[in-house]
């Protein structure tokens, strides 16, 4: 049996209780080394057979769950924040099936979830974006056409972009040309929930200059949108005057 657990997005305890409790009784974990808090690994008993996917390819992470299998014993695959996001988890998934190697998914805490956390921003504001829109830069792995960044600026909707802290010049240039104004509210929030934690406000204009000032070069995510401004309306879920399936309306 392999389990696909998402370890949460860095700090140890922003796992979910279930994820702990199948790290705790895991023969085998697989945890993606280069993003995955390491302190995670003090809820694997003793004597857990522990592999760092980061130094490993596809076919060496499928071999030792495969030869975990044979031996009779449950594997982890610990993937960071939730894996259903940039997580490479589909490949891995469609080749137990052809090995006939049952699995299961125990879904986490995504980044850009803890992101707004340490931003104490909500993304969906009235009035303001009720649509937020998770994407990445074009690099080494492409993306396709229609998805690329000044297309879906266009909209105006709060934006969270993964795996791009490398190419923030580029991505400011992407914003404005989709449409948002150079002055416009972002942030860049760096190992989001990690004891090292660092949010670092700005605007589409001056990204990459933030970045530079504050040594940010990599694992952050870039928060993009009015939603981190101050000028919003209120919601009707809690408006007085407004009547729900549970609560009377009052003059």
């Amino acid at each position: 049996m392999v389990n696909f657990v998402g370890a949460g997005p860095g700090a140890e305890d922003l796992i979910t209780i279930r994820g702990a409790k199948l790290l705790g009784s895991a023969d085998v974990i697989i945890y993606a080394g280069s993003l995955v808090n390491p302190a995670l690994l003090q809820y694997a008993r003793e004597g857990c057979e522990i592999y760092n996917s980061a130094l490993m390819n596809l076919e060496e992470v499928m071999e030792v769950m495969l030869d975990a299998e044979r031996k009779g014993k449950m594997t982890v695959r610990l993937h960071t924040g939730d894996p259903c996001l940039y997580g490479a988890i589909r490949e891995q998934m469609d080749l137990l099936e052809e090995y006939g190697i049952a699995y299961e998914y125990c879904p986490g805490v995504s980044s850009f979830c803890a992101a707004a956390s340490s931003l104490n921003a909500e993304y969906t504001l009235p009035g303001v974006s009720q649509t937020v829109i998770i994407t990445r830069m074009a690099g080494r792995t492409p993306v396709p056409e229609r998805e690329n960044i000044s297309s879906l600026a266009a909209h105006g909707a709060t934006m969270v972009i993964f795996l791009s802290t490398g190419m923030l010049k580029e991505l400011s240039e992407e914003l404005m040309a989709g449409g948002y104004a150079k002055e416009t509210p972002a942030a860049i929030c760096y190992k989001a929930s990690w004891p090292e934690q660092k949010v670092c406000r700005c605007s589409v204009g001056n990204l990459y200059e933030t970045a530079v000032n504050n040594d940010i070069k990599k694992t952050a995510l870039i928060v993009v949108g009015n939603i981190l401004g101050d000028d919003y309306a209120l919601s009707k879920l809690y408006d007085k005057s407004f009547e729900t399936e549970y609560r009377k309306a009052k003059e």
